[in-house]
């Protein structure tokens, strides 16, 4: 594990110029002792509500159709009655900490969990939260978390990216979300299949049927020495230098990538765990277990998305179910998987959305969004299992004890990574910029 020299453009160690560094040295230490080699964030796009999941609100089922006895968010215009959860919760595990039966899967890994109910984001918008919670900002353009982590770590596989982003949603900011901004070029995420579907599972464009490998071979050579006699003469272009690395990366796939990808390989036993061949759980199954497959080949930070399904402003009570029977058995095998195969203990599993939902009703059986106080859990690579960590209000609105930003899972996820998140920066436009900005505390609670 180590910091790869791919981070020229300002990476600094110890408060030293990045030139320093890769002077003295081509394999910098990292600044912690990582806990966690590896990433997967199972990103529940929409924003699923915690009052109906991790968030046991029994004042909320006492109250309900009530008027909320506190001030609702700015955004909120309707008569704020509160709606109870239409589903029954119970303790689970040694830990006993509060499960939905939405998500009995789930519920049996609870004390493996790391349950986070006191996030809080910007962003009342999906545009503008999805945004945060991928880059740390929620109107500019930056680098994504996983390109912040590829320029940061590498990949642990030479023939296989640093970053893939499984079926990523083309709306709510699109190519942005897994983008690279203005870091070099080579740090965008992979991306396999689109809009919470996975498809044939292939990344596109891979192979190429119009030439031999050997002319393949003699194109890219004439192809890099010309941008590397281009590069001797500028002296330093960072995106002329991600270009050369993206093509020798591209080749090197053609080899090593169609075996990650082909699901196949895995046993009937392991396709069932996951719910492949059944046709609620199918889709999202073969995404948890392909990001299984290319954490164990060495890709440093996988995303899979759902897709914006968990926005339900309305009919909660189908949707939401929906939503988790297509998931829930997927995700508990992704963690039973990692578990048996004794990776989680070096894997960092993150599970959320964008926001959480309002305790108040939207319409008649919906709920708003809520970025004031939402759910997040995360699991394995250095966390403690079995915690509860913070609390919103009686009602699961607003966080209110031992609070989380954004920025501060930011900076708790680059920190198991073994990466100060103050100190991995990259010098664009006259400033060093980071994925934390200018905020961001570790929320050393959370460590195991």
């Amino acid at each position: 594990m180590r910091l790869s020299a791919a981070g020229l453009g300002g990476l600094t160690l110890a408060g030293l110029p990045s030139e320093k560094i890769h002077a003295a040295t081509d394999t910098p230490a990292l600044h912690f002792p990582p806990r966690a080699k590896r990433v997967i964030f199972l990103f529940m796009h929409g924003g699923p509500s915690q009052v109906d999941t991790f968030d046991y609100k029994p004042r909320l089922t006492a109250d309900d159709g009530k008027q909320l006895p506190f001030a609702p968010a700015m955004n909120i215009s309707a008569t704020p009655k509160l709606l109870r959860s239409p589903w029954k919760f119970a303790r689970h595990g040694e830990c006993g900490n509060w499960v939905s039966e939405l998500l009995p899967h789930t519920a049996a890994h609870i004390d493996d969990l790391c349950v986070v109910r006191s996030m809080y984001s910007r962003g009342q918008s999906h545009g503008q939260a999805v945004s945060m919670l991928h880059t740390g900002s929620d109107n500019l353009v930056r680098p994504s978390v996983g390109a912040w982590i590829s320029y940061g770590l590498g990949s642990d596989n030479p023939d296989l990216p640093a970053f893939v982003s499984i079926s990523p949603s083309s709306g709510h900011g699109g190519p942005r979300n897994y983008g690279c901004a203005f870091l070099p070029a080579m740090h965008q995420a992979t991306a396999i299949g689109s809009s919470g579907k996975l498809g044939d599972a292939k990344i596109q464009h891979l192979g190429n049927d119009r030439l031999s490998e050997t002319e393949q071979v003699e194109q890219l050579a004439l192809l890099q020495a010309m941008n590397r006699d281009h590069l001797a003469r500028v002296e330093r272009d960072e995106q002329i230098s991600g270009a050369i690395e993206s093509f020798d990366l591209a080749f090197r796939m053609q080899a090593a990538a169609p075996d990650v990808l082909d699901l196949s390989r895995e046993s009937e036993h392991t396709q069932q765990q996951y719910g492949i061949g059944t046709k609620a759980t199918d889709n999202f199954g073969r995404q948890c277990l392909l990001a299984r497959r290319l954490v164990e080949a060495g890709v440093r930070y996988v995303e899979v998305s759902t897709g914006n399904v968990w926005d339900q402003h309305g009919n909660l009570k189908d949707g939401h179910e929906k939503n988790s029977l297509a998931t829930d058995r997927p995700v508990a095998a992704l963690l039973a998987d990692l578990k048996t195969r004794g990776m989680l203990d070096d894997t960092l599993i993150v599970w959320g959305g964008e926001f959480g939902r309002t305790p108040i009703a939207q319409g008649t059986n919906g709920r708003d969004h809520n970025p004031q106080g939402f759910t997040y859990w995360l699991a394995g690579g250095g966390v403690k299992g079995g915690l509860a960590y913070g609390n919103t209000d009686d009602y699961g609105y607003y966080a209110v004890e031992d609070r989380v930003h954004m920025h501060d899972l930011h900076a708790t996820i680059l920190h198991l990574l073994g990466i100060d998140h103050l100190r991995l920066t990259y010098r664009y436009a006259g400033r060093d910029f980071r994925l934390t900005d200018v905020y961001g505390e570790v929320v050393h609670d959370l460590l195991a």
